[in-house]
């Protein structure tokens, strides 16, 4: 009679096991759900500021343009500011590099375009 009685605890044991442990599978798939939502955040809810962040541009097709004004290279990538800055007179296009693309405020651009005009103005003179 022992054997039998085993061999139902063992069963139930067993059916009791095969219960808990999809339970307790279903638990921990609800649980990594809300800790991945806890963590992440679909595009639509990121702000402009965040978005910035994480993009980046293909720039292997890019062309780049280089401007040289007072030594100092610049990159131009743009096609329509490239064609924009040729457009211009050297002086004009100097001070938009300087300001926009080297960061340089109004009074540091006047004193290095004054600087270069005198010697290009003494260059001049001297010829």
């Amino acid at each position: 009679m022992k054997h039998k009685s085993d061999e139902q605890s063992k069963r139930h044991a067993f059916g009791g096991l095969c219960k808990k442990i999809p339970k307790h599978e279903a638990r921990d798939y609800y649980d990594e759900l809300k800790r991945q939502h806890d963590r992440e955040a679909t595009f639509s809810d990121l702000s402009a500021k965040e978005m910035d962040q994480i993009y980046t541009e293909n720039k292997y097709l890019a062309t780049e343009q280089i401007f040289n004004v007072l030594g100092l290279n610049v990159i131009v990538t743009d096609d329509v500011i490239v064609k924009a800055l040729q457009s211009l007179p050297e002086r004009k296009r100097d001070i938009i590099l300087l300001s926009y693309f080297l960061k340089l405020s109004d009074r540091e651009i006047r004193d290095k375009l004054n600087i270069l005009f005198r010697i290009k103005k003494q260059v001049r003179c001297d010829s």
